[in-house]
């Protein structure tokens, strides 16, 4: 049975490729906010600082547009592979996906991955070419690029009979023709009514819903996100928690509240049918992946399957000398408690206790999935420490395998020298490589996962911060040999005190300096990079002796070069498997373990 007035789908597409700038469009369309207020921000879904700061989706997110009578549901999803598990879980809950490609960058790295994801599950695409309105755009191989990369990825013949779109988010409008501005997002959402089907679904059936999103209400409790398969869910009625791995004892809950969502919001209904996405409060120990079922008919749904974690780190209590400073929750049993929530919503996370006391080892998807996570840590009020990240390798076949990343490069011309030399350090395999324009260059490798650790400064470096570079995973191959990548040591401190500009002017003729003066530093924290291979313990806290002489050149003024200010994620990617990086609140310090 159909919902005919019902459209779930998903907005899928490489980082930075239109899909929140789009929704905004849609809201705008549908008269959800009111723009000549300026009432709302522009990337409104997008509503995590952390979002907000670094320019990309990390968690899906639903809304509802009404249109000519129907009820369209529209997921944004991440376009970054490291939250590969919350694009994952959420195309579960829909019967199609909006594809979005950039008009001037086309198919890149991360398109693919979701694409193929998208295509697996057997959802039936429409394809849109976004941001429209630039310059440059790419007109005559785009299409044909798009339905390759369609073909090189199994699709059906059902599949690549896609309807496509040309888009411009920013000036809110759709066209169905290469050339043609449009008037407003309407072609948009008529394509989405007629192409997408209706979600299948039975009324009459017992109940059968499958969470795949999780939040918290203070008042009522656990909440449960996803979409109704089968039946009917009331206000009030008692359901089971169940998952295909344990029928037989499931837990009970009682349905406190119902909300649909509307727009940006949500509204609360007495009941909801099947083919509705909806949020259930009161589920009390409720997980991603499981079964809302009738009590008297408990039948869970399949498991949902998500992708193996490539990278882990250790998560352990920051035992520094600083310890406790700056921090509210230091111990073992706060990262502990801290991490298994995490868990319980971040189903693409693992968690493993080491037999060290106070030792979490943390897998995820990538390095910036663990990052957001210690950053999201630290500004709930937690002190650790972390070490450097690692990938995870398997066995088959008497072979050891390790994670490879399908890598795109596009650089000017004048630095290929450059980059081949980089890359070449790292046992990258050349796929591909397009002229784009007069002075354009587009690089494609399959590179180890462990051998992008650390590669992104030094790219911005030798290409002046001109080039841009996109990675996703692309599948388990025979480990390869790596050289040591960093050639430089490190500059130790060996006592404690605050540093001193004397100290440190004799100390940056030999290296590069990561602290200013007058900053505290103890015995064996990571006070710079040294120019040479080895560590060199120094003291960044000596005076100046004073004397009883006066010289000209005595009293000349210390000049200091600007240090390097190290961020969390430039921190993670820099230590060795012998160093730390120390974690509060206010500070990011590097130390020796």
């Amino acid at each position: 049975m159909k919902k005919n007035n019902i459209r779930n789908v998903a907005i899928i597409a490489h980082v930075d490729h239109g899909k929140t700038t789009i929704v905004d469009s849609l809201l705008k369309f549908s008269g959800q906010f009111n723009v000549k207020n300026n009432e709302v921000q522009d990337m409104v879904l997008d509503s995590n600082p952390l979002e907000r700061e670094r320019g990309i989706t990390i968690f899906a997110k639903c809304i509802s547009v009404n249109y000519k009578e129907n009820i369209i549901n529209i997921v944004d999803t991440p376009g970054h592979t490291d939250f590969s598990g919350e694009v994952e879980r959420v195309l579960k809950m829909v019967d199609g996906v909006i594809l979005m490609v950039d008009a001037v960058e086309g198919p890149m790295s991360q398109t693919r991955f979701v694409l193929k994801k998208a295509l697996d599950l057997g959802l039936k695409p429409i394809v849109t070419v976004s941001k429209m309105d630039r310059i440059n755009v790419i007109s005559n191989t785009l299409i044909d690029d798009i339905f390759d990369l369609f073909i090189k990825l199994g699709a059906t013949d059902e599949q690549l009979d896609f309807p496509i779109l040309y888009t411009s988010g920013r000036e809110c409008w759709a066209s169905i023709t290469m050339g043609k501005k449009g008037n407003d997002m309407d072609p948009f959402l008529k394509t989405i009514i007629s192409h997408i089907p209706p979600p299948s679904a039975d009324i009459k059936k017992p109940l059968q819903m499958q969470i795949t999103m999780l939040d918290h209400n203070n008042f009522l409790g656990d909440v449960g996100i996803g979409r109704i398969s089968n039946g009917i869910i009331k206000k009030g009625q008692h359901v089971s928690i169940v998952n295909n791995r344990s029928t037989i004892n499931p837990m009970s809950s009682k349905v406190t509240r119902i909300d649909k969502f509307y727009g940006l919001g949500v509204q609360e209904v007495e009941e909801a049918e099947a083919g509705n996405i909806v949020s259930i409060f009161g589920l009390n120990g409720v997980k991603v992946g499981d079964t809302i079922c009738d009590n008297n008919n408990i039948m869970p749904l399949p498991q949902l399957s998500i992708d193996e974690p490539i990278v882990s780190m250790n998560f352990l209590v920051n035992d520094s000398p600083f310890s406790g400073r700056e921090g509210k929750f230091l111990t073992s049993k706060h990262i502990k408690e801290r991490l298994e929530k995490e868990v319980q919503t971040n189903i693409g996370l693992k968690i493993k206790s080491v037999n060290e006391k106070g030792i979490f080892k943390v897998s995820g998807r990538g390095e910036l999935h663990l990052i957001v996570l210690i950053e999201t840590m630290r500004r709930e009020g937690f002190e650790l420490a972390v070490s450097s990240p690692e990938t995870i390798y398997k066995e088959k076949d008497g072979k050891i395998l390790e994670p490879m990343e399908l890598l795109i490069i596009n650089i000017e011309n004048q630095y290929q020298g450059a980059i081949f030399e980089l890359i070449g350090k790292r046992s990258a395999k050349l796929e591909n490589m397009v002229i784009e324009g007069e002075n354009l260059l587009r690089l494609e490798y399959i590179i180890p996962t462990r051998a992008l650790i650390g590669f992104k400064n030094d790219f911005l470096t030798s290409t002046h911060g001109h080039g841009t570079m996109n990675h996703s995973f692309y599948d388990y191959m025979p480990k390869v040999s790596i050289l040591n990548l960093r050639k430089n040591g490190v500059l130790i401190a060996k006592e404690y005190g605050k540093t001193t500009a004397y100290a440190l002017d004799n100390l940056q003729i030999g290296g590069e300096l990561f602290v200013k003066p007058g900053i505290e530093v103890y015995p064996g924290m990571i006070i710079g990079q040294n120019s040479r291979g080895k560590d060199l313990v120094v003291n960044p806290c000596k005076l100046k002796k004073l004397s009883n002489m006066r010289s000209k050149s005595a009293d000349d003024t210390i000049t200091l070069k600007p240090h390097k200010v190290i961020n969390l994620e430039q921190a993670i990617e820099y230590i060795a498997p012998d160093e730390l990086v120390e974690i509060t609140p206010t500070s990011i310090r590097l130390r020796k373990k």
